[in-house]
C-alpha cells in the first residue's frame, strides 16, 4: 500500500498542475508516484481475483480457466 505521504504528494502535484503548472522535475516525480500507485492498485485487484469463484445460477462452478490456473499457481508459492 502506498504511504499517506505519497498519496498526499500525488494530490498536491495534481492541484498545483491545475492551478499553475509543474516544473520538469515535478512532472517526473508525479509520473513516478502515479506508476507506484497504479502498481499497488493492480496488485490489490489481482489479489481480490485470486480469491474469487464464479458460480452460475444452477450452482455450477464456471470460474474461467485462466483464473483457476492463477489460483493454482498461487497455492504452490
Amino acid at each position: 500500500m502506498l504511504s499517506k505521504e505519497k498519496i498526499n504528494r500525488i494530490n498536491e502535484l495534481a492541484n498545483k498542475s491545475k492551478q499553475e503548472g509543474l516544473t520538469k522535475s515535478e512532472k517526473e516525480e508525479q509520473k513516478e508516484l502515479r506508476q507506484q500507485y497504479l502498481g499497488n492498485v493492480r496488485k490489490s485487484f489481482k489479489n481480490q481475483l485470486k480469491g474469487m469463484k464464479v458460480i452460475d445460477p444452477n450452482g455450477k462452478d464456471v470460474t474461467p480457466e485462466k483464473l483457476k490456473q492463477m489460483q493454482k499457481n498461487e497455492k504452490k508459492h
